[in-house]
């Protein structure tokens, strides 16, 4: 997927499709990850889409859920849910920074053709 130290680094307008790939490719797995937690709320505790939304949202922020679950299934679920929100967060903030950590990289260790 990426060049390796042998290729030139990325031009600016391919370095900043990829951002833009990347940044969408990590909102795409919070969204995802949003409904996912908005559906087991609605299912589990019979939540309203709106309250659903609101703890799935909090949770996947890091800030924990507004209503306590009141059902076995529901309490099961939000322990789940908040470990895999914790992943979930770090997997996309790592998403995002892969590009930008590479170029770093590959600016420091690209072997030009007339320095060899």
């Amino acid at each position: 997927m990426y060049e390796t130290r042998r290729h030139p680094p990325l031009t600016r307008p391919h370095f900043i499709r990829r951002l833009v790939l990347h940044f969408a490719t990590a909102m795409g797995l919070v969204v995802g990850s949003l409904l996912l937690g908005m559906a087991g709320y609605a299912y589990f505790e019979g939540l309203a889409w709106r309250d659903a939304f609101l703890n799935a949202a909090m949770l996947l922020g890091g800030m924990g859920p507004v209503d306590a679950p009141r059902t076995d299934g529901g309490k099961v679920f939000a322990g789940l849910y908040a470990l895999y929100a914790g992943l979930v967060f770090l997997v996309a903030v790592a998403i995002m920074l892969a590009p930008v950590v590479h170029r770093l990289l590959h600016k420091f260790h690209w072997e030009r053709e007339e320095s060899r």
